[in-house]
């Protein structure tokens, strides 16, 4: 594989040091809803207990983050890789500009919170540098550094990774910018798979920055927030249907990926019928066990009279190489399957504990947007809307 260098090294304080994603809904929500208001909020799932002036430094770097633009060497080259974009969205993120005000950060002992207010089509990119800021931030002021850890063995265990996975026929995608251990060991774990003997079967990333620089493919298409707000503004029962029709209005059969579990694979598939099936390349599976989801999707596409093996499912959730391999030989030759893996390939350091941190959407225009999934333990938003999405799962 090739790799083409662009003029301009990696900067994580590039606007695009992001997920495809962020910039992909940020166009449909400019497209659709210009005018609505949203609320994020941080959530730590194992509660990290962050150190005495935490929030201090956090604060500085979201402050910084007002001088953070799209140059013209990556504006020439997010155009030539992203055609399914208009000119007038390029032309808005020259001048987009982060906005530190519609960030809050407070920190009460060691416990963090954070909260992004704000229009959503300007706060929809601060969740993924704000993480990255976060997790950098963290493991400097804890100490983890180059130093004190087997930094080293990282990049041991990346070279095994890539043979690994090039031994078995894995297409795999870098899907972890959110919870790297810093944007630098990010820039050279994805260089360690370039590198590979066999980097062909590492088809790209999610990190637009870092695509770009390296010629390789920027992937993502929406994440669960674009269903959560959705479901807000047009109600849940078929929010799945609502959130594929504003997609395809927007980008007119491109980034046919389909994400399934904002409330549930069930509910998912009970709005994806034949005209979406067939307008969508596929779907994303991202909670629940991964093995019943390929039965569930395999027999709807037959169902449905579509041939699965036309069709994929990228798999993206927390996904390490023997769970990847295992995914991939079960009903193998029934559907195409590809593999979007985060922190077990930016984060997998001896010595380090990689974080269970994420930011979510929790309120649309002073409504409360939730999230559901697959797996209980990751519903997020207000209890009494999660219940009743559950009482509405129960009806069908």
């Amino acid at each position: 594989m090739k790799k083409i260098k662009s003029i301009e090294k990696p900067n994580y304080k590039s606007i695009l040091w992001s997920d495809l994603y962020k910039f992909t809904m940020q166009w449909a929500i400019i497209k659709n809803f210009p005018d609505t208001k949203v609320k994020y909020e941080f959530f730590d799932r194992s509660d990290t207990q962050y150190p005495e002036g935490f929030g201090f430094e956090l604060r500085k770097i979201v402050d910084s983050f007002r001088d953070i633009k799209l140059s013209p060497t990556r504006k020439k080259e997010f155009v030539k890789a992203c055609p399914y974009l208009p000119a007038v969205y390029f032309d808005f993120l020259e001048g987009y500009k982060f906005d530190p005000s519609e960030v809050g950060i407070i920190q009460k002992g060691n416990n963090l919170s954070i909260s992004i207010e704000g229009y959503w089509f300007k706060t929809v990119l601060w969740e993924v540098p704000l993480m990255a800021a976060i997790c950098d931030l963290y493991y400097k002021m804890t100490g983890q550094t180059y130093e004190t850890v087997d930094y080293d063995k990282s990049f041991v265990k990346a070279k095994e990774k890539a043979n690994y996975f090039g031994v078995n026929g894995i297409q795999y995608v870098d899907f972890g910018t959110r919870r790297a251990y810093s944007p630098l060991h990010h820039e050279n774990i994805v260089n360690i798979f370039l590198d590979s003997f066999m980097d062909e079967k590492f088809i790209g990333s999610s990190n637009v920055e870092l695509a770009l620089y390296n010629g390789i493919k920027p992937i993502g298409t929406f994440a669960h927030e674009f269903v959560s707000g959705i479901a807000a503004l047009y109600g849940y029962t078929h929010a799945n249907k609502h959130t594929m029709d504003f997609w395809t209005k927007t980008y007119n059969g491109n980034l046919g990926i389909a994400l399934t579990d904002t409330f549930t694979t069930d509910s998912f598939l009970r709005d994806f019928d034949s005209k979406y099936a067939n307008l969508f390349t596929g779907v994303r599976h991202d909670s629940g066990c991964p093995f019943e989801f390929t039965d569930k999707i395999i027999e709807h596409y037959k169902k449905l009279g579509i041939d699965p093996t036309t069709k994929t499912i990228v798999y993206s959730d927390g996904l390490n190489p023997k769970t990847v391999v295992e995914i991939d030989n079960y009903r193998k030759a029934e559907i195409r399957k590809s593999y979007g893996i985060g922190t077990n390939l930016t984060n997998d350091i001896p010595g380090v504990k990689p974080m269970n941190i994420v930011i979510k959407l929790v309120e649309v225009n002073g409504l409360p947007a939730i999230k559901v999934s697959d797996n209980p333990e990751k519903a997020i938003g207000d209890k009494e809307t999660i219940k009743y999405i559950n009482w509405l799962n129960s009806k069908y």
